[in-house]
């Protein structure tokens, strides 16, 4: 069994009043990956910030 198909069957046996803490849950750890995306993606951009100013690196785009 898949770990969808096994959540799928406990989330089935949780109380209604309890569901919308799971939904909770979910959205948070949804939110969470998107958050360190963007962490990485910002991380990246000062790193390769650098190359990006070189003036090789600008004519190599000026064509775009």
């Amino acid at each position: 069994m898949s770990t969808k198909e096994l959540l799928i069957n406990e989330i089935s046996k949780v109380p209604e009043p309890l569901l919308i803490e799971v939904l909770d849950f979910v959205h948070f750890l949804k939110a969470k990956v998107v958050r360190e995306k963007l962490d990485i993606a910002l991380m990246s951009e000062s790193s390769l910030s650098k190359d990006w100013l070189k003036p090789e690196e600008e004519e190599a785009w000026q064509n775009l």
